[in-house]
């Protein structure tokens, strides 16, 4: 059995897309049953999620009661702030099962996890230094930043301790929080993929809007999308939520070709690409993955995308601008947008990105399954 833990975040994302696929994938190619134990940061009151940022987690017992109740044999630990931190991870190695830390984000040293700020990249935070952050205001309020910078540096090196395995998503993720002054070590780091489910293939349309699909949040770059909109005259659907959601929807109300559809289900995303021309990928952060751009990679719809982290891994060369460039990435969109050669080319790399057996692989060294 492996355990799953993870701390919902407010606006839920890729993450929690990643860790259902994880869970099926193992227990269709690895034969192993999964379970989940989650926690939710929309439940979490301040003073709560501020002591267990502080104190290294709360209410610890609960994961050791969860190992012992699934006889788990491992705990996949995904977001550990703010309330299960280091001492779940204790715990969960106390009642006698293997811990793997998977780093889906920078949050090991960014109290916001995407290391972007005012629209743009920054790395001031380094190693176990995060009082930049405080200065910035990162977490907005001070008293939260506060918490943030004071918990992220305290158990930093104590969570890379308690861990047995790490996992990260990309070659991209692992050089960036090298860079970033991480204290991982030299081996027990497994690149791992996330899955993705390769869905129907699209033909796309030439006379499609473009879509974003994704979190409504400043690393996301939805704001280039809009003003590349603005340049190329051309449709763009925005499908997702998040905290700019209505500053955003307030920029585009002079274009009537731009459009918000909200947060959608997967079948009604699916239907949304079916008739698009293309996908704006034009993040700013240094994205550890890149999920979105691979399922739509994956069933044809070609991407543009910023040339960025694990993206400049995914996407390929002609089909990536610089970050934050809204005229760069009107003109890519116009020359890619409908383009079935570029949809068939990206549907090849994306296969030979997210390989299912590689992903297994990569599971199965994390979780040391015996020989």
């Amino acid at each position: 059995m492996i355990l799953h833990l993870h701390h919902r975040y407010r606006t839920l994302g890729g993450e929690e897309r990643a860790i259902v696929g994880l869970r099926q994938l193992t227990e269709e190619r690895l034969g192993e049953p999964t379970a989940l134990l989650e926690r939710d940061s929309t439940a979490t009151g301040a003073a709560r999620a501020a002591r267990g940022l502080l104190q290294g987690g709360i209410d610890p017992a609960e994961v050791t009661d969860a190992v012992h109740r699934h006889r788990a044999r491992v705990v996949h630990a995904h977001n550990v702030h703010p309330t299960f931190g280091v001492r779940a991870l204790h715990a969960a190695r106390e009642a006698g099962a293997r811990v793997v830390l998977h780093l889906h984000n920078y949050r090991l040293v960014c109290a916001i996890g995407t290391c972007v700020r005012d629209g743009h990249d920054c790395t001031d935070c380094h190693g176990r230094r995060t009082t930049p952050g405080v200065r910035h205001r990162c977490r907005g309020g001070v008293a939260e930043t506060l918490v943030y910078a004071a918990g992220i540096s305290r158990q930093q090196r104590a969570l890379i301790a308690a861990a047995d395995a790490l996992v990260v998503p990309s070659r991209a993720a692992l050089t960036r929080l090298r860079e970033l002054g991480a204290p991982l070590p030299d081996h027990g780091v497994h690149v791992v993929p996330h899955p993705v489910d390769i869905g129907p293939s699209i033909t796309p349309d030439p006379y499609g809007p473009a879509i974003f699909a994704g979190r409504l949040s400043p690393e996301k770059g939805v704001a280039v999308a809009i003003e590349a909109a603005r340049i190329s005259g051309r449709p763009l659907v925005v499908a997702g939520d998040g905290p700019l959601d209505a500053e955003l929807r307030a920029s585009a109300r002079d274009l009537p070709h731009v459009r918000f559809v909200g947060l959608l289900t997967p079948d009604a995303l699916a239907t949304l690409r079916a008739s698009a021309s293309v996908e704006l990928a034009p993040s700013l952060a240094h994205e550890t993955f890149g999920l979105a751009s691979a399922e739509a990679m994956l069933r044809g719809l070609p991407v543009v995308a910023s040339d960025v982290g694990a993206l400049s891994e995914l996407v390929p060369d002609d089909a990536r601008v610089p970050a934050g460039d809204p005229q760069a990435l009107a003109d890519a969109w116009t020359r890619i947008a409908g383009d079935r050669d570029a949809g068939r080319r990206q549907r090849d790399a994306a296969r030979a990105a997210t390989d299912g057996a590689a992903i297994a692989d990569g599971l199965r060294a994390a979780y040391a399954f015996p020989a």
